[in-house]
């Protein structure tokens, strides 16, 4: 019964109302996140330029770690979505199970490995010599908890996937709110320093994987995480990473674009450094609200793909691209507007604040194409069109933005760095339309009829949604 209720709000709810219910946990979810990030970066700031720039330092680890739980949360979960929209819950269990003791499994041999190159990783990563020391203390912490942070990225897109984000919102908050909490505490009450940052992110990402976890063990997912549901066979483990590789291409593109950025602006000095990270962090956080209207969309896109109900999939996607355009079109004139009081609330630095108002405004401008580009990827990908999806994630991410800094960085310097982004923004645009066009053309014109409620689905209600 709780599968054939889930079938009826995923292809009946009208569309607009849909995806703005699964959209409002995960906006809350990023925001809550993205606020936390804010308040670290601004607390860190104030422990001087060097200890800043050591938060965009091992921001671009935090990336990679999160690019492990994305390839198979989102693996996983976009599989998820399709076999529950067949009423396959054994499946979906099979799959969220093998996805979910993968991502523990890497993240912790990540973390054993990085632990004995913690000095030239840093170095790698892009840290001066200068930075160096207070990277080091904070990416220790971030290390202990790897293989939580992993998992809970993948625990997020099951949970999200199966149309219940509400659960990882629960969670995000728990651990944003507690880590806000414990830099205050730690950093200046304890006097830790940006070890204190360190421990309060570590603190705060295992309580946020506990509580995710919850509602596996409470019965209140459809999927079942177990032991006996994992399925190592290549087929399975195939399937996922290729559905999954997008997002790993993403995040790891966007690791090595963020590597080589600090690496650049390490040549104009800790203050370059700083602001990159603090532009970063802001326009990422103008950008949440969009992704997560785009989180939303995608358990619509994957479920009723599933389903076989074609037009609300093209609904989906012309409600998604609208709605995220308006919010980034009305966050990004604020940010347009107020970049230079934006960046000195972060640093009270002269040489950050100059370097970062102008990037900041040229991201404000050309992110506005952002949206579209996002939901198509996010369209690809919870259809299952894994080349296209990859081929089209790897442009936006990486491709197009990697040679643009290493090139303008020559040409321009520091100018050429903060203009190479919003240039990988507008290029994105046109390898994106045509995507779209493909996709589209492709796509049935006629629904399926739909699938019977009853007896065709294995693994009911009564048996799905526990951890054993």
């Amino acid at each position: 019964m709780d599968s054939e209720a889930q079938y009826m709000k995923m292809t009946r709810t009208p569309v607009p109302r849909l995806i703005v219910a699964l959209s409002i946990p995960t906006i809350l979810s990023m925001l809550v996140t993205n606020v936390y990030n804010v308040v670290d970066t601004a607390f860190v700031g104030k422990l001087g330029t060097s200890a800043s720039g050591a938060v965009g330092i091992v921001f671009g680890f935090m990336t990679i770690i999160q690019a492990v739980g994305f390839l198979f949360g989102q693996g996983c979960g976009s599989i998820i979505s399709r076999k529950l929209g067949k009423f396959d819950n054994a499946g979906a269990s099979e799959f969220a199970s093998t996805g979910f003791f993968l991502s523990l499994f890497l993240g912790t041999v990540a973390s054993i490995l990085c632990f004995f190159f913690i000095e030239p990783l840093v170095m790698l990563l892009g840290s001066t010599p200068t930075i160096a020391p207070y990277a080091i203390k904070y990416i220790t912490y971030i290390l202990i908890t790897a293989p939580f942070m992993a998992a809970g990225f993948t625990l997020n897109n099951i949970l999200r996937y199966e149309g219940k984000a509400f659960y990882g919102m629960i969670a995000l908050f728990a651990g944003a709110i507690l880590n806000i909490g414990g830099d205050a505490l730690f950093m200046f009450g304890f006097n830790m320093g940006i070890s204190g940052a360190g421990l309060s992110t570590a603190i705060s990402q295992v309580v946020s994987f506990v509580c995710l976890l919850i509602p596996f063990i409470r019965k209140k997912t459809q999927c079942v995480l177990s032991f006996d549901h994992i399925r190592f066979r290549m087929n399975y483990i195939t399937d996922i990473i290729a559905t999954g590789f997008p997002s790993l291409l993403r995040q790891g593109l966007n690791s090595v674009a963020t590597i080589l950025l600090n690496y650049l602006s390490g040549g104009f000095g800790d203050g370059a450094v700083a602001a990159m990270s603090i532009v970063s962090r802001v326009y990422f956080f103008i950008f949440a609200i969009a992704l997560g209207v785009g989180q939303g969309f995608q358990p619509v896109s994957g479920f009723n793909y599933g389903a076989g109900k074609f037009s609300r999939v093209r609904n989906a996607f012309k409600f998604t691209v609208s709605l995220s355009t308006l919010i980034i079109v009305i966050a990004g004139t604020g940010v347009l507007i107020f970049a230079p009081q934006i960046i000195y609330i972060f640093r009270e630095d002269p040489e950050v604040v100059m370097y970062g108002t102008r990037a900041l405004r040229l991201q404000s401008v050309t992110g506005m194409v952002m949206p579209f580009t996002m939901a198509t990827e996010m369209l690809l990908q919870s259809t299952g069109k894994k080349i296209s999806a990859s081929v089209l994630s790897a442009l936006r991410s990486g491709v197009i933005f990697i040679p643009a800094l290493a090139v303008l960085a020559k040409l321009r310097g520091m100018a050429g760095i903060q203009e190479a982004q919003p240039l990988a923004f507008l290029l994105s645009v046109f390898p994106t339309a045509l995507f779209v066009y493909y996709f589209f053309r492709d796509l049935p014109a006629a629904d399926r009829e739909d699938a019977k409620a009853v007896g065709v689905h294995s693994g009911n209600g009564s048996s799905a949604g526990n951890i054993k």
